[in-house]
This record gives C-alpha cells, structure tokens and sequence, in this order.
C-alpha cells in the first residue's frame, strides 16, 4: 500500500469558484476586453488584461460569507489553471500585474469600456429589457490613496455634464448613503436593464456629485452611445425622484418614469386626498392604482398615484409611535421652560423661541405670567400685591390635529410619473409592476455594498485606480446576475428544483446559496510513481445534479462529463 502524504498530495480550494469562471467564460468577457486592450504575449507578458480582470472578478466572488474581499493572495491556494487558463499560477497575478490592469482600464476609459462590454453581453445573452432602471449611491473609502494639487484642478476642471464625463472622480467628502459623515467616498451610478438585472452601465462620480444631476445626464450620455448601435429598442429610463426634477425642468426628450418628491406642492396635494376622492382600480397584492393627467412644469404627463395596504400597516405603525414622540418631546420641553425663572417678559418670550424644538404634529402655546414675592414675613395684607420678582412660562401642548390627519392619510401612499402618454404602450397598470423593477439595481447595490467592499491597498494608491476598481465592482455584479438568472432559467426549462437555506426544493435560489452549496469543493493532485492524477473531491448528488445548469465549460472545471444522460467524474 501507498502511503498518501504531503510530499505526493496537494489540494486548492475550488468551491464554487468554478461557477464564476465558467460565467466568464461563456459570457465571452476576457476576448472582450482583450479586444480593447490587447495585451501581446510576444514581448513577455504572461497573462492578458482580460485575463487578469477575470482573476479579479473571481477575486470579488470569493465570498463564502457576507464581505467582498480583494486581494491578490486570495489565489494562492486556488487552481489558477483550471479557472484562468493552463499555464498559469497565482504569481502570474500579482500586485504589479493587477495594478497595471487597473491602470490600462482607466487610460482606456472606464465607463467606455463598460458600456462597450456590457451591451455586446446584453444583446448576445438575450438580457437586454426595454426599460433602463437608474440609481447611484456613495461607496466609502477606508483606504490610503495619492492625490496631488495638479490633479485636483484637473477633476474640478472637469465636471460632468451630458456629453462628456470626468475621466477621474475625485475622492471627496459628500452626502453619505452609508452613513459614514466621517470617510471621504466616490459616487457610483448604475444602469440596469431586463429580468435579470443586468448592469448595462455605470459610472463613476465625484464623491460630492449631485443624483439629480448625474442621473439625468447619465440617461444623455447613453443616448449618444446607443446611437452607434443597432437593434436596441427606445428604451424607457425609470429612477427614483432624483430624476424628476430634471426630467420637468429640461423637456427630456426621451420616454422617462420617475416618483414624484412628495415636496412638491401638487403631488401633496393629491396624496392627501380622502379615498373617496379617488377611482381606486384594483390591481392585486394589496396594491390600488388611480391615473390623472397632470401639466406640471408645462409637461404633459401621467400621474399614477399608489396605495400599498402593506406600506400602509408598515408606515401607519411608525407614523404613530412618532406621533407620541413628538407630544413627548413638547411636554418635556414645556416642562423645563415652566421652572425656569426670567428677569423680563422678554426673556421669557425670547427662551420659548429659542428652547422649543422642532414639532411635526403639535405646537407649545405658552404665556409670561408674573411672578411677586413680598419683602416681608408673614401674611400680607389683603389687597396688597408683591413686587415683581420675575416670570415664569405658562402653558399647554396642543395637537394638531388638523396636521397629524393629512400625514396620517399620506402613509401607504406615493405618485409615479411618466412621459408616456401612450396607454397602449403603457397601461396604468403596468406603470407600478415597470416601476418596481427598479428594486433590481438598489439589489445591485446591497450586493456591491455588503458590508463594504474590502480592498487591498493596491487598488487604492490612487484616484485613477478607484475609477476602475469600481468597474471592476460592477463586472462582479454583471456575472453574478448573469449566472443567477441562467440557472433559474434552466431550472424552469428542465422543471428540476436545487434546495433553499431551508432545505425546501426551488427553481429561484439565489446564486449567493448555490455558491454556498459548492463549500468545500477541492482540487487533490495525486502523485505515485511519478504519475500525476488530478481529482475533484467533494462533490456530492446535489452539486453534480446543479452543475450541468451551467454548462460545458463548468463541467469541465469540476472534472465531470454526461454519458447517455448521466453525470459521471472524468480524472485528469
């Protein structure tokens, strides 16, 4: 017998990292970048960009629990070869390697050599939709970066507008989405399209950029990039209420629906109407739908406004807790006011202006009385009054009613607003079902934004290489959504099921538990007598029953092969 040690077996981690390459690869994202930036061979480079932007993106979807990581040792104990190419080893993609990668993505251009990637896929894998969904959020910077003056007047010198877009954002303090005041940040912008959420743009920004700005020149910016193109639809460019204003205001000349901000004088209006004031239509799933015609800003449009019974047992709940806060910070504020003692009624006057907080739903109504003592002991006379020693504040909290009953007619309510006047093309019905699409491009930030996104200091040495990392982000996004969506279509073609976190059967798992499912999975290579034999281990019924769904060339990389419809292990 042959003993088995350290000296003739070794093992790599595959795990499901043998799902992200073979999505790579079947999306044809290496020949696509290496078609822009070609890299040659010849003259002594081992591994393209395309190549060393895979490792990356493989780098990304590493995760086994909730963080992104990245890091160039993470493929130390990978097997490079099988998910990169014959040949190559970890150092291939090293520090130097993938920081110039980075480098020649942002000489390139960024946002350009995504577009220039992700239509191409969008068309190809048959994902592109005919709305576009837009929405940007702030990505914090924990790390260590260069900027020298030169270079800042450069940025400042180059601020976006709907033609061109600043090659380099710029590291900055901004209004934090995360909630990090304290961290400078860049601000990232995402365009989606389709059922499976494919990124079909992004953008970076200055870390102090506008959405109401950024988002409806981003919608202009594609505009001229599509006009190169054929077969794309007139898409419809769907976001949030940071986009409606600029859409108003400009006469945009493409179909758009945005939320309207409740701000808005008209749109209060309308939301706080009694609901005996609307013809409500019924469309399903606690949601009610009611159209009108509006001309704000002299543009003719739809407006539907949304009653969500959900929404409104969600909101309904803390709008009244916070009633009750609001009447609790009023008393206790008229309670502190009521023992204090002024000189004046002026003082007096002057305190309550100044120590009253901000009330939504009540008012503190409050009087200078006057205060007397008399200077000497005992009873005084009757009739004869003190001297005045002072004043104090008297008086009450009242609700307002009034206020606190439009509020409370708000709650489960909002008002979406569309160009398209169209009902054949649009009908009032689909403008709610259209608009929650834009649930898949928040999703691609949750998952770009998981915790944040871990980086090696590498990647930030400086501001160009940011821009890139953050194409790098959404190409990781780009591959997970593809690879999500292939696999619950195939499920449903084939009607088979994979099982859920809680072991019942699915045919819509998230690709975050599939890649669970793949723990554990490795490489052993075997040597005895000088013969080489490389096994994939680890894989049990269920994962060799899912890998199929995804193709030859995941099959491959797991070391398995179909025979008359069975699944077998193929030893290298």
């Amino acid at each position: 017998m042959i003993e088995l040690t350290d000296k003739n077996v070794s093992g790599k981690v595959l795990d499901h990292l043998g799902l992200v390459a073979s999505t790579i690869y079947d999306i044809g994202l290496v020949q696509k970048i290496d078609t822009r930036l070609p890299l040659s061979l010849n003259k002594g480079a081992k591994v393209t960009i395309g190549q060393r932007v895979a490792a990356m993106i493989i780098n990304g979807l590493g995760f086994m629990n909730t963080r992104l990581y990245m890091f160039p040792e993470f493929l130390d104990n990978k097997p490079v070869d099988r998910l990169l190419g014959d040949g190559l080893i970890a150092e291939d993609f090293n520090d130097d390697a993938l920081g110039r990668a980075l480098d020649a993505i942002h000489e390139y251009g960024t946002n350009q050599l995504f577009s220039e990637i992700a239509f191409p896929i969008a068309i190809e894998q048959k994902l592109m939709g005919a709305s576009i969904h837009l929405d940007s959020s702030s990505l914090s910077v924990h790390g260590e970066y260069t900027e020298d003056e030169d270079s800042i007047k450069l940025l400042d010198d180059n601020e976006s507008n709907s033609e061109t877009l600043a090659t380099t954002p710029r590291i900055t303090h901004g209004f934090s989405k995360d909630h990090r005041p304290d961290l400078k940040q860049v601000v990232i912008n995402i365009a989606t399209t389709g059922a499976a959420g494919f990124p079909i743009m992004m953008e970076s920004h200055s870390g102090n950029a506008s959405d109401q700005k950024i988002l409806y020149e981003a919608v202009k910016r594609m505009q001229k990039f599509c006009k190169g193109l054929n077969e794309l639809p007139d898409f419809m460019y769907v976001a949030d209420s940071a986009m409606y204003n600029s859409c108003v205001n400009n006469s945009a000349d493409f179909i758009w629906m945005s939320r309207v901000p409740e701000s808005i004088s008209e749109a209060k209006t309308w939301l706080q109407k009694e609901d005996d004031n609307f013809a409500w239509k019924d469309i399903g799933n606690g949601y009610r739908v009611c159209t009108t015609k509006s001309k704000y800003k002299d543009i003719d449009q739809r407006w539907c406004v949304v009653s969500s019974e959900q929404a409104y047992k969600r909101e309904i709940v803390t709008f009244e807790k916070n009633v009750i806060k609001d009447m609790e910070l009023a008393e206790k504020a008229l309670k502190k006011l009521s023992h204090q003692y002024f000189s004046c009624k002026q003082d007096a006057t002057e305190a309550l202006k100044k120590s009253t907080p901000k009330l939504k739903y009540h008012q503190i109504t409050a009087v200078p009385i006057i205060i007397r003592k008399h200077q000497q002991n005992g009873r005084p006379k009757k009739g004869v009054l003190g001297n005045i020693a002072g004043y104090k504040l008297q008086g009450e909290v009242i609700k307002d009613t009034k206020k606190i009953d439009l509020a409370r007619v708000m709650k489960g309510r909002f008002i979406l607003a569309t160009n398209q006047l169209n009902t054949d093309l649009l009908p009032d019905e689909r403008i709610l079902s259209e608009y929650k699409e834009q649930s898949k491009t928040e999703s691609g930030f949750k998952f770009i934004k998981d915790n944040s996104f871990e980086v090696s200091s590498i990647f930030l040495k400086k501001p160009e290489r940011v821009a890139a990392l953050m194409m790098i982000m959404t190409l990781c996004l780009m591959v997970y959504s593809v690879a999500q969506y292939r696999l619950r279509e195939s499920l449903k073609e084939l009607n088979e099921h994979v099982p859920n976190q809680n072991g019942k059967l699915t045919q819509n798992p998230t690709i975050k538990r599939v890649f669970k499912l793949f723990q554990g999975v490795q490489v052993l290579t075997v040597t005895i007598n000088d013969i080489e034999q490389v096994l994939v281990i680890n894989l049990n019924t269920t994962l060799k029953s899912i890998l199929p769904h995804f193709g030859t060339r995941a099959m491959e990389i797991y070391g398995l092969t179909i025979q008359n419809n069975t699944v077998l292990s193929n030893a290298k």
